[in-house]
């Protein structure tokens, strides 16, 4: 069951950039462009602390709160999953002029891009991904993904937070982990399907 009376709002990355990948322009000021430095040092906060450690997050946090958890003082793997990639965009768009979310770039694709770049050794990124890939606890992979992003940030390679997140939040499980390793190792090494398939 879930609080009533909260509507659902826009992840906070979608209030700010279109599915065009651009800015959207907030029709009040008329201000386009990165978010305030404010929410980002905001969301930064959330960085190696667990969901409700870091008071700054909830403030952008949409997840629905599940009341049988909350009476327990738990939190729903939605929950932590979006406190992570809250934290994690702050740190990926912080001083970047162009959005680092971007609709469509699994995290799989962007660590890939991120290797061809050749700003940092292929092997180093290889060793990177394979830690976060073999993590067997969701903060053991935040942490790992917290480097990575630095990365991608220095190169100002985009993801797309939405898949990220659902991403984190399967990751809490062990058929979910399985699920994500697969789709990360897939899109990192470049599986393609066959265009015309034989039956």
């Amino acid at each position: 069951m879930t609080t009533p009376d909260i509507e659902r709002r826009e992840r906070y990355w979608d209030t700010r950039i279109g599915v065009d990948g651009r800015w959207r322009v907030d029709h009040a000021t008329g201000y386009v462009g990165p978010p305030p430095g404010a929410d980002l040092a905001a969301m930064r906060t959330g960085l190696g602390r667990t969901p409700g450690e870091a008071w700054a997050v909830w403030t952008f946090s949409v997840s629905e709160v599940d009341e049988h958890l909350a009476r327990q003082d738990r939190m729903s793997a939605e929950q932590r999953a979006e406190h992570a990639a809250l934290a994690l965009y702050g740190l990926h768009q912080q001083s970047q002029s162009t959005p680092m979310h971007k609709s469509g770039v699994r995290p799989g694709q962007a660590l890939r891009a991120l290797r061809a770049t050749g700003k940092f050794s292929e092997q180093a990124v290889d060793r990177r991904v394979d830690a976060a890939a073999t993590a067997t606890r969701a903060e053991a992979l935040h942490i790992h993904l917290r480097g990575l992003v630095t990365q991608l940030r220095a190169v100002a390679q985009p993801l797309d937070y939405n898949t990220l997140l659902e991403d984190l939040r399967e990751f809490e499980h062990p058929d979910g982990r399985r699920r994500v390793r697969r789709r990360w190792g897939r899109d990192y090494y470049g599986w393609k399907p066959d265009a015309d398939p034989t039956p």
